[in-house]
Parts: structure tokens; sequence; C-alpha cells
């Protein structure tokens, strides 16, 4: 039987949570501010965040970017791309091509 090291963490809002790695982010925080919509909306935290820290909020701004270039974000794998393409496709946009 293996143990567990979670830590009890309590983040800045309060909210109390275990965590056995170093990562600083509330899961409670984080599914609240999960979009209820959007392209945004169907990623996982990690690949949201790494497009938002990227100033990469809307279609028309990730259409501007290649693939190559957003898997290169922090957050952003291979399983994400995908659910961006479909995005993209439906609103008649695309990645930008690599040159």
């Amino acid at each position: 039987m293996t143990t567990s090291n979670k830590n009890l963490r309590t983040c800045n809002k309060g909210h109390q949570y275990y965590k056995s790695s170093d990562c600083p982010v509330c899961p409670i925080c984080e599914q609240e501010r999960k979009p209820d919509s959007g392209f945004l909306s169907l990623l996982s935290a990690p690949a949201r965040r790494g497009l938002e820290h990227n100033g990469i909020t809307s279609l028309q701004q990730l259409s501007t970017y290649s693939e190559k270039e957003i898997l290169k974000i922090h957050g952003m794998g291979p399983a994400s791309l995908p659910k961006l393409r479909a995005a993209l496709k439906e609103n008649g946009l695309s990645f930008k091509t690599q040159n």
C-alpha cells in the first residue's frame, strides 16, 4: 500500500484543498475561473492558463499562431490541438501555416 504525501493548503480566498505537488494553483479557484462557453472552456486548466498567459483569449488571436508555436506554450499539449482546430474551423479560421 502506498501512502500519499498530500498537504492541506489554504488559498488566498480561504479555500482548503490537498495537494502533493509544489503547484500553487488552487483547484477550487481554477474551477470557478473556468469559462462556461467559448473555446477556452474546452481546454484543460494548464492549457487554458498557458494561452491566457500569452494573451491568447480569442479565436482571432489564436489564428495568428501556427500549431508548432502553440505547442511551445507551457501547459499546452497535443491533445488540445484537435479541440482548437475544430473551434477555429467552426468560425471560418485556421492556424497560421508555417513558412
